[in-house]
């Protein structure tokens, strides 16, 4: 199989932030050629989203950004003037998807919006995403994914519980509705390109921060609606499997995840105690929630007597799945992610060589990662544009400041 697979797909991106532009990415990733749309001087707010920054030869560009805008063209037009709403017209009709993240009914104003296009182009599968969805009560709410957070169940089943000193909701250190989002948008878009083959029509996708955000509360949501009970905060524990969680050793902590009986009783016997496997309170996973506390003391007290290396060893060579808590740095420099690539440094277009995450896609063995860096803005728009309007005509453009 081909680490391209959507070689021939042209997508039209109009998102900014994240949600979008991840999902973007992502085709990007798989081959799809994507064309970044943004606002000329300014383009994505989260260029300017730093620091940290990246800098080349005079460009400057957060971090941030380049996290979920390598392998896209950037075109800057201004489609808020009616010059560039009509060349943007005409490039939807030579797309197969269109991305956007704009409020619903934004697009409406200058004739752009999902029904127009799809008019004009019956096959083309265009992909909304919104905070609350295209219809309900919400509909017309900015979503920001700490919001959605808030909102839709996260905060709280995350922190440390109330009674707990600095206990508390908190938010997950990354913008995980987001992320989430773009992943379902992505996953949605392929789909519709398949049903299309059948067809012969687009789609229009619509996905909302708030619908993502519930559907990835997963076991939790379940856990809810099972028991008619909310969640509590568990910290670092598990609400349905013990033990499963941070232990602090001699020297740092390391994370011990017993997903089953018998692993149970393997670190039972490794811990010099083989007695806890056919204790009633511990003998099954039901039990050991039951005796949570107890049973997490049992276990804690006697890894605290050795360092983290030595229970690393054990715990592997038993098969009970452990591994310590790194930082981000050490994350990347491990030996696994190492052999497997994860950190990257690639390009060499307007923004040089850029440090990145690659993506973690692999068909047949191949990496799908995109062939582009990320953009600088504009640095794609005289390629693209001239397929639209010829030199004389793009150089007025720019001087209007329709096109940058």
């Amino acid at each position: 199989m081909s680490a391209n697979p959507l070689s021939g797909i042209k997508v039209l991106d109009l998102s900014r932030v994240l949600a979008g532009p991840w999902c973007t990415q992502l085709l990007a990733d798989l081959g799809a050629e994507v064309i970044k749309i943004e606002k000329p001087g300014a383009g994505d707010d989260t260029r300017h989203w730093g620091p940290p920054w990246h800098e080349h030869e005079g460009e400057r560009v957060a971090a941030y950004f380049l996290a979920a805008n390598r392998g896209k063209k950037s075109v800057a037009l201004d489609f808020a003037q009616p010059e560039g709403a009509d060349i943007l017209r005409q490039m939807a009709v030579n797309a197969d998807v269109l991305v956007e993240n704009f409020r619903v009914g934004g697009l409406e104003k200058y004739g752009l919006d999902v029904a127009s296009l799809r008019k004009a182009n019956p096959r083309l599968v265009c992909c909304s995403i919104t905070g609350f969805g295209q219809d309900g009560p919400y509909a017309d709410r900015a979503g920001y994914d700490y919001i959605i957070q808030a909102m839709g169940g996260m905060m709280s089943v995350t922190g440390l519980p109330d009674e707990v000193e600095n206990g508390g909701p908190l938010k997950v250190g990354v913008a995980i509705a987001d992320i989430f989002t773009g992943m379902y948008a992505a996953n949605a878009i392929q789909a519709a390109l398949i049903e299309r083959e059948r067809t012969g029509e687009g789609a229009h996708v619509d996905m909302a921060l708030l619908d993502t955000q519930l559907a990835v509360l997963a076991n939790q949501a379940s856990n809810a609606l099972v028991s008619g009970r909310d969640p509590q905060r568990l910290g670092n524990g598990h609400p349905n499997i013990v033990p499963y969680q941070p232990f602090q050793a001699s020297d740092q902590p390391l994370v011990i995840a017993v997903g089953n009986d018998r692993q149970f009783a393997r670190l039972a016997k490794l811990c010099g105690h083989p007695e806890w496997a056919e204790d009633e309170r511990f003998v099954t996973n039901a039990a050991r929630v039951a005796n949570r506390e107890v049973c997490i003391a049992k276990v804690g007290a006697v890894i605290a007597d050795h360092p983290a290396e030595h229970w690393m060893a054990k715990l592997l060579e038993a098969g009970i799945p452990a591994g310590p808590i790194n930082t981000i740095s050490q994350a990347l420099a491990d030996p696994q992610a190492v052999h497997r690539g994860a950190a990257q440094r690639r390009g060499a277009g307007a923004l040089g060589e850029v440090p990145m995450v690659g993506s973690p896609v692999r068909l047949d063995g191949k990496r799908a990662d995109a062939a582009l860096p990320p953009p600088a803005l504009g640095e794609h728009s005289d390629e693209v544009l001239s397929d639209y309007v010829d030199a004389e005509a793009l150089a007025a453009l720019k001087a209007k400041g329709v096109a940058g």
